[in-house]
């Protein structure tokens, strides 16, 4: 079995700066009072012992809720998440059985007299418990539970979405056998791997090369979110390096075919090609990122972080108002207007409002999970006594180094935001140890100092690894230089970049209530500016920071601690098609306009925005591969 990293056990890390404000105004908002607005997963849910939902979205929400409740330390939100794990816990049957005695759920599309799913997610909900307080009751239910499913699941195969997201209980086989050696789990992990989706198959050689129109469990971009993490896994198993190189391939094609400017690939609700104006699904984002998290610790890739980060400071807060009491269903690059409207989508024409339950249900439920899980993968073991930086958002790390040396690492410089990263170390005694810092594949310059003196680093897989003999106040910096670019997309329409951050045209946001609850309320967006303005080919970018703290909320428009200044014309053809921005014109005619100054701000801030450009005058030469390599 075999894995670069490992991960530091859930509350070793404490999120600092902007990103602990994400996780306080997360908890100010949907995810720390969802249990009283939502019936769902209130106090009728039969996962708390009640006569209602009792299929995923209870789970859902203490994936979410917990890994939130553990790494604020907030003991009315712990209490919160412990009512739902001490009733798992107590309803475990003698055969190993726990859970809800019945399926009660509004999905039609399973089997309700039985159903695998639902408990993977607790499984994930449970090792998360397990880490973040040492209960010493989680290994024998969960051992419990994976032996009544060794005697089940030949009878009672693994079917729907269960087949599709049979790496997420892979990922419990795995964690139980690394601390039981319980070799059943082994053999329960075969059977596992031969009646789940051959997701290595599909990303190897993968045939969805067109926006898909019909109902496939294959092509339904949560499912391709998640299964993206199979054969990853399954490399962790079997060290079969073609396991690794189908994932590689896999995210190739699906950016080549189906990719999006801010790092994922569309989904509405299946994989719906590059056009800016198609959706992607929330679940989609939140479950991508947990499968990257994976994959970075499983492969070691600095490559994984890379598209990590680009997912979780731009899709993420891009579908989730800033104060956290409404979302998106779906999110558009170019979205200059979200409204109960049909669009070419399967979904429904509440898919892109802002509310407490558009479309449907599934991402009121599993949105929680992406910032805290981010900040629950930050930092790693490397498996050598050392220590692995997967992203330097603001944080602090306490981990053990050295076989026994306590260590506290404070990282600071408000990244991705700044250019500027500070990791300041503490230790009870001087250890030599590793520490591996990533350096992100768009940085080609970067620059690392040790207590004041520059070093040199050599770079392998995206990290740059400085071993030494450390000692309490040692200081770590790292410059990181950010160059704005243009990305040359479908079209030779174009986004816009600078180190992790996308950056967009904001438009001014008319928020219009469509539905009044007691507090989670439903808007429509309606744009109160101009939105179809292309770019100059040859523009310069000024990079513009306002200097001092960041605001409490960076990810909002209006509000922003950095912006691009760019040129560009408005586009008078370019129009909207099917209630979106149509395709970025391929020939704008913009002769008779004059040059406008243009403010870009980072995508995620921008409600309404234009993320993806028609280009004006003389093409760049400078592309992109769907890597996002030069």
């Amino acid at each position: 079995m075999k894995s670069a990293f490992e991960a530091l056990p859930l509350g070793s890390i404490q999120a600092e700066g902007w990103l602990y404000n994400q996780l306080r105004i997360q908890a100010d908002g949907l995810t720390g009072h969802l249990e009283e607005h939502w019936a769902d997963v209130g106090p009728d849910n039969g996962w708390i012992g009640g006569n209602g939902e009792s299929w995923e979205r209870g789970p859902y929400y203490l994936d979410g809720l917990l890994p939130l409740a553990y790494i604020l330390n907030d003991e009315k939100l712990i209490a919160k998440a412990g009512r739902w794990v001490e009733w798992a816990l107590n309803s475990q049957q003698e055969n190993g059985m726990f859970g809800p005695a019945r399926i009660e759920t509004v999905n039609n599309d399973i089997d309700k007299e039985q159903d695998w799913w639902h408990f993977m997610i607790m499984l994930k909900v449970m090792m998360q418990y397990e880490e973040a307080t040492s209960d010493s009751r989680v290994i024998p239910f969960l051992t419990k539970f994976t032996d009544y499913v060794s005697g089940q699941i030949e009878e009672h195969p693994l079917r729907g979405w269960a087949k599709a997201r049979g790496a997420e209980l892979l990922l419990c086989l795995v964690w139980l056998y690394k601390r039981t050696k319980k070799e059943e789990l082994l053999k329960l992990a075969s059977i596992v791997k031969e009646q789940t989706t051959d997701w290595t198959d599909i990303f190897y050689d993968f045939p969805f090369w067109r926006k898909v129109e019909q109902w496939d469990w294959r092509t339904h971009v949560v499912n391709v979110a998640m299964g993206l993490k199979t054969p990853g896994v399954l490399y962790e198993l079997t060290e079969d390096s073609h396991e690794l190189e189908a994932v590689y391939r896999g995210i190739e094609s699906l950016m080549t075919y189906h990719g999006q400017a801010h790092g994922m690939f569309s989904g509405d609700e299946w994989l719906s090609g590059t056009d800016p104006s198609q959706g992607v699904e929330l679940c989609a984002v939140v479950e991508y990122m947990y499968t990257l998290e994976q994959l970075t610790r499983i492969s070691g890739d600095g490559k994984f972080a890379d598209v990590l980060e680009k997912v979780a400071f731009n899709a993420l807060p891009a579908a989730i108002s800033a104060d956290w009491t409404s979302h998106q269903y779906d999110q558009q690059v170019n979205q200059i207007i979200c409204n109960v409207a049909p669009r070419a989508w399967s979904n429904g024409p509440y898919a892109n409002v802002f509310g407490l339950e558009p479309n449907f249900g599934c991402c009121t439920a599993n949105m929680h999970q992406g910032w805290p899980k981010l900040v629950s993968h930050l930092w790693m073991q490397d498996n050598e006594g050392g220590l692995a930086a997967v992203s330097y958002a603001p944080c602090l790390v306490h981990a053990t180094v050295a076989g026994d040396v306590k260590a506290e690492l404070r990282v600071s410089g408000e990244y991705p935001f700044r250019e500027q990263v500070k990791i300041d170390i503490q230790l009870d005694r001087s250890a030599n140890f590793s520490m591996q810092l990533r350096i992100p594949g768009w940085c080609s310059s970067p620059v690392v100092k040790v207590n004041g003196e520059e070093i040199t680093v050599a770079i392998k897989q995206g990290y740059a690894t400085i071993d030494r003999e450390w000692r309490t106040g040692d200081r770590v910096e790292l410059t990181l230089p950010m160059e704005a670019k243009t990305v040359s997309r479908n079209l030779f329409a174009v986004s816009v970049e600078r180190g992790p951050l996308v950056y967009a045209l904001p438009l001014e946001e008319n928020w219009q209530l469509l539905r009044k609850r007691e507090r989670f309320h439903d808007y429509e967006l309606y744009p109160a500016s101009p939105w179809k303005y292309g770019l100059l080919a040859n523009t310069e970018f000024k990079v513009v920071v306002n200097e001092g703290d960041l605001p409490y909320q960076p990810f909002l428009a209006v509000d922003s601690p950095i912006k691009l200044e760019a040129q560009g014309k408005l586009v008078p053809d370019w129009r909207m098609e099917g209630n979106n921005a149509g395709t970025p014109p391929l020939a704008p005619a913009t002769d008779d306009q004059p040059v406008v100054n243009l403010e870009l701000v980072p995508y995620g801030g921008a409600k309404l925005r234009i993320g993806e450009f028609p280009l004006i005058g003389e093409r760049k030469t400078f592309r992109m591969n769907s890597r996002g390599e030069g």
